[in-house]
């Protein structure tokens, strides 16, 4: 039915009670997700959007059996927000916060290769699955519906662009998750299309990458090598100079490498089909699954 979420996954929000923690988890709640408890220190024993508030992670799962957690905390509190929800055995974090120093980031991806923690972002719109109703992020669900075609996205709003597409071309979604674009994050593109690839509910993915760094170039390799099912994709930052960062902080090219062209080359040589313009990413998953078919 999904990658990462299920039935079972029951969301503690850390800094629930911040304008975004309250204003989204409002939001998850009425789309359907199990948001169970609430992180503020110092605001434990009240209630936030009718959920109850505890002071730490390692209290909220003991009292509520949360197996999951979302961070909207600033972001000079986020890498220790992430190791504690990890420390609470969550089996899955989601942090949207942006800004975090990339040196904090290493250390937190470094600790939690070594344990069984799931993260997606940070900077990230989080996860859907729309079947279930279960959504860890601030995506605009209304433009999501169930269906077999998995999304992965280095762009919060590029994400939003591709669903409506697809969405009006009858073509539903299963899991749809934003990477988050800083230059360090948890769950990289080869990571989830490993997971796609294994779920017998997708029967396609559309990949949104961009400019810096080299994951769609190893993407590329992997979906070659490994990948039976079609993919779709879409590179933003065409126009970018080099040297300059656009948007995200991972979104810059450097040494002449991570070029919108290069991975554009790499991804149609693995055959994958590529849409030329934000406009055309449904019709290009449309293509790739009659291709396929």
């Amino acid at each position: 039915m999904a990658i990462l979420l299920s039935s079972k996954t029951r969301v503690v929000v850390q800094g629930i009670t911040g304008g975004a923690g309250k204003f989204h988890t409002g939001l998850m709640r009425q789309y359907g997700t199990q948001v169970v408890a609430g992180v503020t220190p110092g605001k434990g024993g009240t209630l936030a959007e009718g959920v109850p508030v505890f002071e730490t992670v390692q209290q909220a799962r003991e009292a509520t059996d949360a197996n999951a957690a979302i961070i909207f905390v600033p972001a000079r509190f986020a890498a220790d927000s992430v190791v504690e929800a990890s420390d609470a055995g969550m089996e899955l974090v989601v942090c949207i916060t942006e800004g975090i120093p990339a040196l904090d980031m290493a250390r937190v991806k470094n600790l939690l290769a070594s344990r069984g923690t799931v993260l997606i972002g940070p900077n990230t719109p989080g996860i859907i699955a729309p079947a279930l109703h279960c959504k860890m992020g601030i995506m605009p669900d209304m433009i999501f519906s169930p269906g077999r075609v998995g999304l992965i996205s280095r762009s919060g709003t590029l994400t939003y662009e591709a669903v409506d597409q697809l969405t009006r071309l009858g073509l539903g979604q299963s899991t749809c998750v934003g990477i988050g674009g800083d230059p360090v994050v948890g769950q990289t593109f080869l990571d989830l299309l490993e997971r796609f690839e294994a779920d017998p509910d997708t029967d396609g993915v559309v990949l949104i990458g961009e400019i810096g760094g080299n994951q769609e170039e190893r993407a590329a390799r992997f979906i070659a090598e490994h990948m039976t099912k079609p993919v779709a994709a879409f590179i933003a930052g065409k126009t970018a100079p080099p040297g300059r960062r656009m948007g995200h902080a991972g979104a810059i090219i450097s040494g002449g490498k991570g070029t919108a062209a290069d991975k554009v080359a790499a991804l149609t040589e693995a055959g994958i089909v590529v849409a030329p313009t934000p406009a055309d990413i449904g019709v290009a998953m449309k293509t790739a699954l009659e291709r396929r078919s």
